[in-house]
């Protein structure tokens, strides 16, 4: 059993939460994931790594209220405790030789890019972050980016409550175009990794993106994270979660994410109608 030692709320459906995982969070590195089941009986949910502390035991991870397991973990508390917490699983982020770099983080992807573009500062490489979200209250971390030894910090809200107003590709193209990038990654919704991969290889610009695509066992045995990468079928879980931006089919990408939509709400919907947590 791991417990929860703390625990926020960073928006109305967006929650960070902290687990004492000692043994997991020694081997952490920036860019991996992990995979809770929050009962014996429960759904297998992976999470990526928001923050670690290999000497005080301790993992942090930011997650949206949107389904069944999402929703019950929503209600844990301080003190209560998770039956299974497994990893780190995936490929880390390489960070090394990178030379300058554009990080766009979107929404909760802003949670992947925080120890990544951490670790790619403390690699040496310039770091640029592009921080996109809906609206101001939906903006996450920015105290955090703040507080980097980055080149600059770049906030953009699709309707122009803070920063930039506009989609995060604007503030990457123009990266580009200057030739003041190396390198981008691009970390959050499918669609916004799409089309940051497109800005950038438009420019020349390498794009490296983090994939989330559906998984259960995270070991590579199920095969249900497959994704298409240059037209070779490679496991978002073994061999990811990091892939070539330009490579990836990201039409099948979310034609496979949304297989299971109308199942997943109505797990929830039951999961609600018996929990009275709401009322």
């Amino acid at each position: 059993m791991f417990e929860i030692i703390d625990k926020r709320q960073l928006s109305e459906a967006v929650f960070e939460m902290g687990v004492l995982a000692p043994r997991v969070a020694r081997k952490i590195r920036a860019g991996q994931f992990f995979i809770i089941r929050t009962t014996e009986n429960g759904e297998r949910v992976p999470f990526t790594f928001s923050d670690w502390s290999a000497e005080e035991g301790w993992i942090r991870f930011i997650f949206m209220r949107v389904g069944k397991t999402t929703h019950e973990i929503s209600h844990f508390e301080v003190g209560d405790t998770i039956a299974d917490v497994v990893g780190p699983l995936g490929v880390p982020t390489h960070v090394e030789d990178l030379g300058r770099i554009a990080i766009i983080g979107g929404g909760v992807g802003a949670a992947v890019a925080y120890p990544v573009a951490r670790a790619m500062a403390a690699a040496g490489n310039p770091v640029t972050v592009v921080l996109g979200a809906r609206n101001e209250d939906l903006l996450i971390l920015r105290e955090e980016f703040e507080a980097l030894p980055l080149e600059r910090l770049l906030i953009v809200t699709d309707d122009g409550s803070v920063g930039e107003k506009g989609l995060v590709t604007a503030p990457l193209k123009r990266l580009a175009e200057a030739g003041e990038i190396d390198h981008a990654m691009a970390i959050g919704p499918a669609i916004m990794m799409k089309f940051c991969a497109a800005t950038a290889k438009e420019h020349g610009v390498p794009c490296t993106v983090s994939l989330n695509p559906i998984m259960v066992d995270g070991t590579g045995m199920c095969g249900s994270c497959r994704v298409s990468v240059g037209g070779v079928t490679r496991f978002g879980c073994v061999d990811g979660p990091d892939f070539d931006g330009w490579e990836v089919d990201f039409e099948e990408l979310m034609s496979r994410q949304r297989v299971y939509v109308d199942d997943e709400r109505a797990a929830d919907a039951e999961y609600s109608r018996g929990c009275s947590c709401d009322l």
